[in-house]
């Protein structure tokens, strides 16, 4: 077995694969990607119907980086109309043709909807920092979200192997995950390892009630602590990093998550931070890198998701959690990984494929590097793990030294304009009226500022 002693997620938000990945390498029996003849059909009000393909804006201005610049829809129900098609009865088939249908059918909160939105694709000259390196390590096409949900229950299936049964960002109760739920971090804790979150501006993974207590201890600012750590070679055994959600007047920033309609640039510029504080560790001939997103958010994809394991329970009586959601981008880096890798999971023993990664992959990864044995659910049990990707004998591959992403800096303008902008689905459950967790943050840390000052006592007591 490869010597890998750190595991570093980036978890990115709501970009299928053929948006960020499709055309990385021309399509092939290798590599699921787009040939550009790939559409969906769109059923104007007028009873006309019209074919829109796929495609992609030539020059990446500001907008063209942001597309959508619209939020398509996130529900179960949106995301169920995109992968059967509109109107589709029980039992049909997956098409991923609905795309478009469902993307007309929001609000139009900010002006009118471009229908060839959703449809919209990048280069890996537009995307360069992500594609560079995925073709210097390696890719999967075979990684999808692991329930047709949006955010939420997704990063849940992240921490927790199961999203609780929760299928949307809110529910009716209080959304918050119960103590009694386990995570993978107090499982690495319990066989001895340590872990961190490092965020942006609020972590989602506080939802977790059974982190809690974890939160004046184990949850860090990433600007403050994720590179000085790195550099130290003071990363923990696995550590997880949430992108920023919200734009901040105070430190003229702008969201780097990459969700619709967020600049993909400022997400490169992340990635980049990310992998050249990972890439110039101590720790880096033993660690393992995974960037991946927690969802498609309603962009494209023409791969049907295949059945799944259900977790087991609860579940809401529409969704027994037993069919994996749309494809997303998955990078897996590791000076254990060839260059120009296509990784997949391995074929059963006739050659046929068996289940694809999904975030529970994650877990099963931990599972298998660091003997955390039972699995927390069974769709940790059945999730392949990526040991499989970690194909070299030695760690040879030390890819590209320093990775220099686009020196673009938000402006005042930019920043006012996200922040007087409705927020999007996953910005506003942060601030459900059961949910709170800026208030949350402040009372178990004492302060609003406790995080910070914590930080600073821990680095006073490195030196």
């Amino acid at each position: 077995m490869p010597k890998i002693e750190k595991v570093v997620v980036l978890a990115l938000e709501n970009r299928s694969f053929d948006c960020t990945f499709g055309r990385l390498y021309p399509k092939s029996a290798a590599f699921d990607g787009l040939d550009g003849t790939e559409s969906n059909p769109w059923h104007k009000a007028d009873g006309s119907i019209e074919d829109i393909r796929v495609w992609n804006s030539p020059k990446l201005t500001a907008h063209a980086a942001s597309i959508p610049t619209q939020d398509p829809g996130e529900w179960f129900s949106d995301i169920s109309e995109q992968i059967f098609g509109r109107g589709a009865a029980s039992g049909a088939p997956a098409r991923m043709i609905g795309f478009v249908d469902n993307f007309m059918a929001q609000p139009e909160e900010d002006g009118p909807r471009d229908p060839r939105a959703p449809m919209h694709y990048f280069t890996p000259q537009q995307v360069p920092v992500i594609s560079e390196l995925a073709k210097a390590f390696g890719v999967s096409d075979r990684w999808h979200a692991s329930a047709p949900c949006e955010t939420w229950p997704n990063r849940y299936f992240m921490h927790c192997g199961t999203a609780g049964g929760r299928i949307n960002n809110r529910r009716p109760y209080f959304p918050y995950l119960p103590a009694s739920m386990p995570t993978i971090f107090r499982r690495l804790e319990s066989r001895g390892h340590d872990w961190r979150i490092y965020f942006h501006d609020l972590p989602q993974s506080a939802a977790l009630v059974n982190l809690w207590s974890r939160i004046p201890t184990h949850f860090c600012f990433f600007d403050d602590e994720f590179e000085r750590d790195a550099r130290a070679g003071r990363l923990p055994t696995y550590s997880f990093i949430e992108p920023r959600y919200f734009p901040s007047r105070r430190h003229q920033a702008v969201p780097n998550d990459q969700h619709p309609p967020h600049n993909m640039v400022y997400g490169e510029q992340l990635i980049s931070t990310v992998y050249n504080a990972v890439r110039n560790a101590p720790t880096w001939p033993r660690t393992l890198l995974i960037i991946v997103y927690d969802e498609h958010g309603g962009c494209f994809d023409h791969v049907p998701p295949p059945a799944a394991v259900p977790p087991g329970g609860p579940y809401p009586k529409c969704f027994g959690f037993d069919r994996y959601g749309v494809r997303v981008p998955a990078v897996i880096i590791s000076p254990y990984v060839a260059p120009e890798s296509m990784i997949r999971p391995p074929s059963g023993p006739n050659g046929e494929e068996g289940f694809p990664f999904d975030h529970c992959s994650i877990q099963s990864t931990l599972h298998r590097l660091f003997d955390l044995d039972p699995p927390l659910t069974p769709r940790v049990a059945a999730a392949p793990d990526l040991l499989c990707a970690l194909t070299l004998a030695e760690p040879e591959n030390n890819g590209p030294e320093q990775l220099n992403s686009p020196e673009v800096l938000p402006t005042i303008a930019e920043v006012e304009a996200l922040h007087h902008r409705r927020r999007n689905r996953h910005q506003r459950s942060f601030y459900h009226p059961t949910l709170g967790l800026p208030a949350l943050a402040a009372r178990i840390t004492g302060h609003a500022r406790g995080f910070r000052t914590r930080a600073a006592a821990r680095r006073r007591g490195r030196r």
